[in-house]
């Protein structure tokens, strides 16, 4: 068993060593029995001219390197730093390929011993690190990085790096390193074989799981904490009515705190408008401490009426932000305690058991392996399995869908129901006081079909000045090229091997008959002609969009097109029947589709657990189908009220070019279906006046100026 690392790093004069590009410095720090034993580190004098960019990044030029060695003249000793070994480095293959060369260049055999790679063994697991540079794991792990970009520096740091890797590693249960040896098999490095050697210490003793650790049904769970419950023997809450009393309050929690301008005029404004039931817009600049100053009324208030208060913001960052640092502040300050969670909607939550059964399924790309390995790590660290929380590729996220908490029909083992983080989520939210959600969300309760928030009178929203272009978009449509394309090529044509060929592989083995199922062949053709349509629509959009007498560069690279009178005009007749034509496709597959879904789902109890998460797949692309079709209804054939537009990407016509309607104003819809709903909701940001009235800010919401405070 090796249990010797050396980590590499090099500096070079380019990125690529079959065109001439060389070493100029090489480090190397050894690591045995979980310590840095020797390090080494030289110049390279390269044998031609330092390019100024290079010079630039590294701090190196070539009068420090003229009397450097030759790289051959250490190539011995980096040969005798290797033998026996793993060769670690972040970033490895480019490190590996100038090495190889110079080694070769000096006459010596090339390294053909296992690697591994820092970077994907950060990416596996950290999965919800920021940044996977080395300068971003070296502030997230608090490792000195002195001098980035020089070659001694950064192999010191990945070596302390790795070290903490490894350890992580060595720590994770025997459960979840029986699964990434078997995932491990399609990663870039030889992750594998030190898995192996990990697992085999690990049987040799008897292990014993973490306090913080379950298995569950073939997985490693971080433990869930019972859901809190509401403080109950609360008695007597009375609101500090005096900015002395607010004082008081807070200093004697923080006797340091700082007290800030405004903030207590904007709590009694706060707690006046849910006790007397208006609405009320406030303009709060940087400084005031306006989440403060709208979490400590909200909790008085819940405690004193015993009702709910949904908090709702625009961005991740301020909902994290409330979340990890602004209510535990409040509950510092408060001298009782309120309940928060955070609620978002279904496709944001892991399917534990879509997950378990796609660990089940072979032949995947690098990926979607190392999503399946990223998650693992997260499981035994996450409390709400919140897709946000991870640091996915794109590829990760086209996995992730196939993963993610939709209703499942031929998936409904009842044992992952105890386990089911949305349904955790949500009867979280029922117990809570403050529900921290977005605007997205929030206007889900439009749509009583779609609602996902327990029942709230009383409303916070933050970044307030962004809540009528998040109403346009929730109440209008979008389609968009890459969108179409990703979700059509998720099906496949039968030729492709994706899930319409898999569903007829399940049809074809089964005991179902034919009946009037559509022959696979004509199935394909759909699909196929589908595929063309997209294309020819998107295309024609774009050209329509650019000859448009109404087109105008919003940037220098948008070109924004009212699409309502251009729709009237001779040119865009094609892209008004190439519409039609996809709806009628869209409409033909999502028939065909039901029909077979039906089909087998009056045998799904003969279906192996593969072939129902396969089918769940389906079920889940055929929802989308309908999402799809209806936007295509309604941009493209049928007369509203909406206003119509075409944006597209002048650099790449086609492949950036949406499709919107929207309606012209909201504030009708946004008053009628949402504020006259609420007994109180209060609208804040930074930013809600224009030259210094509410006015602008009031039409766009559809409120009366004499119903609200300002």
């Amino acid at each position: 068993m090796i249990n010797k690392f050396v980590v590499i790093d090099l500096e070079t004069t380019g990125n690529v060593p079959k065109k001439g590009d060389r070493i100029i410095q090489f480090a190397a720090v050894v690591i045995e029995d979980g310590t840095i034993t020797e390090q080494f580190a030289s110049l390279i004098n390269p044998n031609k001219k330092i390019p100024v960019f290079i010079e630039e990044l590294t701090g190196l030029n070539n009068e420090m390197v003229k009397d450097a060695p030759l790289f051959s003249e250490i190539a011995p000793k980096v040969k005798e730093l290797l033998r026996n070994s793993y060769f670690v480095a972040h970033n490895v293959h480019f490190d590996l390929s100038f090495l190889q060369e110079e080694l070769n260049a000096a006459g010596f055999e090339g390294y053909e011993g296992p690697i591994l790679d820092t970077v994907e063994m950060a990416r596996i697991l950290y999965p919800t690190a920021d940044g996977y540079k080395l300068t971003d794991l070296a502030e997230q792990e608090n490792l000195t990085h002195e001098r980035p970009h020089q070659a001694d520096s950064d192999a010191l740091v990945t070596a302390e790096l790795f070290l903490r890797l490894h350890k992580k590693l060595s720590s994770l249960p025997l459960k979840t390193l029986q699964q990434f040896a078997r995932l491990s098999v399609g990663l870039k490095s030889n992750l594998k074989q030190l898995v192996s050697a990990i697992m085999s210490e690990k049987s040799i003793i008897d292990e014993s799981l973490p306090d913080t650790v379950e298995n569950f049904h073939n997985l490693a769970l971080k433990k869930i904490a019972p859901l809190e419950e509401n403080d109950t023997d609360i008695t007597d809450v009375k609101f500090p009515e005096t900015e002395q009393e607010k004082i008081a309050m807070m200093q004697n929690a923080f006797s340091s705190f700082e007290i800030k301008n405004g903030q207590y005029v904007m709590m009694d404004r706060v707690y006046h408008s849910f006790q007397n039931h208006h609405h009320t817009l406030i303009e709060a600049g940087t400084g005031v401490g306006k989440s403060l100053a709208y979490l400590l009324p909200a909790a008085f208030f819940v405690k004193q009426s015993g009702s709910r208060i949904v908090v709702s913001t625009h961005t991740i960052q301020l909902q994290e932000q409330l979340l990890s640092k602004e209510i535990p502040l409040m509950n510092e300050i408060l001298p009782f305690k309120v309940t928060s969670v955070l609620l978002k909607g279904r496709s944001h939550y892991l399917s534990l058991e879509k997950f378990a059964q796609t660990l089940k399924e072979d032949n995947d790309n690098y990926d979607t392996i190392l999503t399946k390995m990223q998650i693992l790590v997260w499981l035994i660290e996450t409390e709400t399995g919140d897709r946000d929380e991870l640091n996915l590729s794109s590829g990760g996220m086209i996995y992730w869908n196939k993963v993610k908490g939709d209703q499942s029909v031929f998936l409904q083992n009842k044992v992952w129901g105890e386990r089911d983080f949305y349904k955790r989520a949500k009867a979280a939210a029922k117990k809570a006081d403050l529900i921290i959600t977005n605007h997205s969300m929030l206007l889900s309760d439009l749509s009583s079909k779609a609602s996902i928030l327990p029942d709230f009178d009383y409303a916070v929203i933050d970044e307030g000045h962004h809540l009528e272009k998040a109403a346009g978009r929730f109440l209008g449509y979008s389609l968009d090229y890459l969108s179409v394309r990703l979700l059509l090529t998720q099906f496949g044509t039968y030729e492709t091997r994706q899930l319409f060929y898999k569903m007829e592989q399940i049809l074809a083995s089964s005991k179902l008959g034919n009946g009037d199922i559509l022959h696979t062949f004509e199935l394909n053709q759909i699909v196929s002609d589908l595929f063309y349509e997209s294309d020819e629509f998107f295309k024609i959009a774009a050209v329509v969009s650019k000859k448009a007498p109404s087109a105008k560069k919003n940037s220098n690279v948008r070109l924004k097109t009212r699409l309502n009178s251009v729709l009237k005009g001779k040119e865009s007749i094609a892209l008004a029947i190439s519409g039609e034509r996809m709806a009628f496709l869209l409409k033909d597959l999502i028939h065909a589709l039901n029909i077979r879904l039906e089909w087998i789902k009056k045998e799904k109890n003969q279906l192996s657990s593969e072939q129902k998460g396969f089918m769940e797949e389906i079920y889940s692309f055929v929802t989308e189908l309908e999402e799809l079709r209806e936007s295509f209804y309604e941009l493209i054939l049928k007369e509203s009220g909406l206003v119509k537009w075409i944006e597209v990407d002048t650099r790449s016509p086609q492949n950036a070019t949406t499709i919107y309607a929207q309606p012209a104003t909201v504030g009708e819809a946004l008053n009628r279906r949402f504020f006259q709903q609420k007994k109180a909701v209060v609208i804040t940001s930074a930013t809600l006046t224009v030259k210094q009235s509410f006015d602008y800010m009031l039409n766009e919401l559809g409120l009366d100026r004499h119903k609200v405070e300002m």
